[in-house]
């Protein structure tokens, strides 16, 4: 399937949008919103209990990641139209989605934008409101440091996350392995421990530098702002997974959006965390997303 996972479109502004398939090209579709960073080869890792649970999987670059070109005065919700476009394009009418970490907030910008579209949406160790002190507050270090920045002297984000870092992570994958296992938990340390997943996670780190940082580091900024929506207002069912041993995106973060999401349904899994969640349960998370789109909407 190495071809399914280059291809890309041409939107009506003019940019390029890549994107790749994995699992039944014939099955159910559903949109992937990949993390942070990464690009549409991380969705590589469900290619095989996609099929097996018959879902086409769709993974899209954001622009300025992977195959996408870079977009400089984009919004969070900018987001939706680009997927609504591509999903026009395929000629699907209605899809579902799911967003893994730092996917999570462009997930719920669709489920606020274009919910006519949607059939269910399921949200993976999914990034908060860090533009809230608190929810920074509680993340690692280098995190706080970044969305810091982000907020109140972006200027310096290049210098510190910038061309030097991104090249270092695609020219030594050694040395990216490391910090996605830096003080991981155990279940995070065992899954990437496994050759194929340890793979798929430093190449879809890589892609999303093959054209520099700067979607990445556009990112950082766009979360650490108000997203432009209320997490409030959003009318649709909505499947939380949150890994309760995450050292990337803590607990508090599902708990926060548990509460304020008016329709949801939390999953929270013991000793797992930030990686393992997704590769030991997505049978269960596209089980789960099945059946949610059975179950109306309860006031």
């Amino acid at each position: 399937m190495t071809h399914l996972s280059n291809q890309h479109v041409i939107l009506k502004d003019g940019r390029r949008l890549g994107y790749a398939e994995y699992g039944d090209l014939q099955g159910e579709p559903l949109f992937y919103c990949h993390g942070f960073p990464a690009s549409r080869l991380e969705a590589k890792i469900i290619d095989a209990p996609a099929r097996k649970n018959r879902w086409r999987i769709i993974a899209i670059d954001r622009p300025g990641y992977g195959l996408s070109d870079f977009k400089p005065k984009r919004r969070i919700l900018d987001w939706p139209d680009d997927v609504a476009e591509l999903a026009y394009i395929l000629g699907i009418s209605s899809f579902s989605l799911l967003g893994m970490s730092g996917g999570g907030p462009y997930a719920l910008a669709c489920a606020w934008r274009i919910p006519s579209c949607l059939r269910g949406v399921s949200i993976v160790n999914g990034l908060g409101p860090v533009y809230e002190p608190w929810a920074a507050r509680e993340m690692k270090w280098p995190a706080r440091l970044g969305f810091g920045l982000a907020k109140r002297a972006s200027w310096l984000l290049p210098f510190i996350y910038g061309g030097i870092i991104a090249r270092a992570l695609c020219w030594f994958p050694r040395l990216t392995q490391s910090l996605l296992t830096i003080s991981a938990p155990e279940a995070d340390s065992q899954a990437l421990k496994r050759h194929d997943m340890k793979r798929f996670h430093l190449v879809s780190i890589q892609e999303a530098f093959r054209n520099g940082p700067k979607g990445a580091l556009l990112d950082f900024k766009l979360y650490a702002h108000p997203w432009g929506f209320l997490l409030k207002e959003i009318n649709l069912n909505i499947q939380l997974w949150q890994g309760e041993a995450d050292a990337t995106v803590p607990l508090s973060h599902a708990r926060y959006l548990a509460k304020i999401l008016p329709t949801v349904q939390a999953h929270y899994l013991p000793n797992e965390g930030h990686f393992s969640l997704l590769i030991n349960h997505i049978n269960d998370i596209l089980e789960d997303l099945r059946e949610t789109q059975k179950k109306p909407i309860l006031r």
